[in-house]
């Protein structure tokens, strides 16, 4: 996978005695999209984690597609929480992040990171679901709803598996059922999921995107999904308050205990 070029460190910004508790500064790195609706949506994101705590520096970080990259947002700091804005642990977490990190560490051998888990799985991300599907009119638990749950994808079967435990809890919160699906790198699809609720007798389908920002895959979801007789589609979670609460709880675990970087 290609990475942006890592800028030479800048030097570090003194440190009195050590960066205090709570204010270490928070890098959030996302995937990155040519689109640039994912871009301002990481912006809205990382705004309300400003206004919640707005002792704690935030820079937004990408892998991909997007400026600035790790090491350019990592630059005069000497020490930072570094963040994936993913929804679940797959290879853009295990090994594209890493071995940005290490690169940026290499040249920087100084540099105090404190590594952070994915933004899922958690319960609130459920709840922000719930939210965006009563934005569309959709009561939660309701008996009469079937509900897709559609991520990305993963080539990494763990991912995989993750969201579809995500699904078979929620369907225990009082939905007519609720299904896993995939857009891209594995099955089901978005749109045989609904097709298979639909066959099975499902009073009516709506669809959840477990996606953080719109894009090529939202977009791609909503068709699909609507053209294989989806009621709803909700919109991607985006700047949901619980995704803010998610990411300052990651924020805190990392200075108490960072998640392991290989290499």
């Amino acid at each position: 996978m290609r990475h942006s070029p890592v800028i030479p460190d800048r030097g570090r910004i003194p440190l009195a005695g050590g960066t205090p508790p709570g204010r270490v500064p928070l890098v959030a790195v996302a995937h990155g999209s040519r689109d640039p609706r994912a871009a301002a949506t990481v912006a809205a994101l990382l705004d309300r984690v400003r206004l919640e705590r707005p002792d704690v520096p935030v820079r937004d970080a990408y892998l991909d597609h997007c400026a600035p990259a790790l090491g350019q947002a990592l630059a005069g700091l000497g020490e930072a929480v570094v963040l994936p804005l993913l929804l679940t642990e797959a290879y853009h977490s295990r090994v594209d992040l890493p071995a940005a990190l290490n690169e940026v560490r290499a040249r920087r051998p100084r540099l105090r990171v404190h590594y952070g888990a994915t933004l899922g799985p958690h319960p609130l991300l459920l709840s922000a679901l719930e939210r965006r599907l009563g934005g569309a009119g959709v009561p939660a638990g309701d008996p009469d709803t079937a509900v897709v749950l559609v991520s990305a994808g993963s080539s990494d079967a763990r991912a995989n598996a993750v969201v579809a435990g995500m699904a078979r809890r929620w369907r225990r919160s009082g939905w007519w059922s609720v299904s896993a699906a995939y857009a891209s790198a594995a099955d089901p699809s978005p749109a045989e999921a609904v097709s298979a609720l639909l066959r099975a007798g499902a009073p009516r389908v709506v669809v959840a995107p477990y996606l953080l920002a719109p894009g090529y895959f939202a977009d791609k979801v909503r068709q699909a999904t609507l053209e294989a007789g989806a009621q709803v589609v909700a919109d991607v979670l985006g700047p949901a308050p619980e995704l803010v609460s998610v990411l300052l709880e990651r924020y805190a675990a990392a200075q108490r205990r960072p998640v392991s970087v290989a290499g």
